[in-house]
């Protein structure tokens, strides 16, 4: 299986790199035509295809969400991570909300198409390890999520699981979130498998993974009086990991 593993990595990997190549002018053509909206079909186009380029790997998608989200009211998405294949499903999962990311700076430059978008959709580009310029990029994203109801993406975790096991969440980039995006609705997201497609590494990749994306009942940030915040977040973090599988 590993001996097909490399083969079918390289394809993946060259229709991979071609896709990022090949969008990138595309969204910077879609931002002068379109502006910000032209912007973000061309981003959702790409997530589509980058699903479907994941096809060569026998990977499978299951996207469930019978949730509606007012579209006048900002959206927390709190999810799991497990890897960076966990973007484009959620992307084109909530993409009537203009999804955003809190993503680690070093995605924010180099890397074609993916540096492109992070920087024209406000991501918020963080340093881990200065926590004064993290807090001051996450409040600059709240603020721009908040003032064009558009939805932010956690992962809270901090890093992804090479392993599926959930890491404890980390809660300050949530209680930034919350203060200053008081009228949020929060939905969290289980993400499952998608750890195995990078179960060896960045090369070669897993095969055959299923992974999972569910959407369990959208939380009112406003029920909630300031005090109890850490209460739901352990809240979050509980219904997020209880519904994990590993195996």
């Amino acid at each position: 299986m590993k001996i097909i593993s490399y083969l079918l990595s390289s394809i993946y990997m060259l229709v991979f790199g071609l896709l990022l190549v090949i969008f990138h002018p595309i969204q910077w053509i879609f931002l002068k035509l379109g502006g910000h909206n032209g912007h973000q079909r061309s981003v959702n186009a790409l997530q589509i295809s980058l699903m479907y380029c994941h096809a060569i790997l026998g990977t499978r998608y299951r996207l469930r969400n019978q949730y509606k989200l007012a579209k006048d009211k900002p959206v927390i998405i709190v999810s799991n991570h497990q890897s960076m294949n966990d973007v484009p499903p959620l992307i084109w999962m909530f993409r009537k909300h203009y999804p955003r990311f809190i993503s680690k700076k070093e995605l924010g430059k180099g890397i074609p198409s993916i540096s492109f978008s992070l920087r024209q959709t406000g991501a918020a580009l963080i340093d881990r390890k200065n926590q004064k310029q993290s807090i001051a990029e996450i409040i600059r994203f709240a603020k721009l999520i908040y003032n064009n109801n558009y939805a932010g993406i956690i992962f809270p975790e901090g890093t992804r699981s090479r392993t599926g096991i959930p890491k404890p969440f980390k809660t300050r980039g949530l209680e930034v979130l919350f203060k200053y995006i008081p009228n949020a609705q929060i939905i969290p997201v289980t993400i499952n498998n998608s750890w195995k497609t990078t179960k060896y590494g960045k090369f070669p990749l897993g095969l055959g993974a299923k992974i999972t994306i569910d959407a369990h009942p959208p939380i009112l940030l406003s029920d909630y009086p300031k005090a109890t915040y850490q209460e739901l977040i352990a809240q979050l973090e509980k219904v997020i990991t209880s519904h994990i599988v590993v195996a």
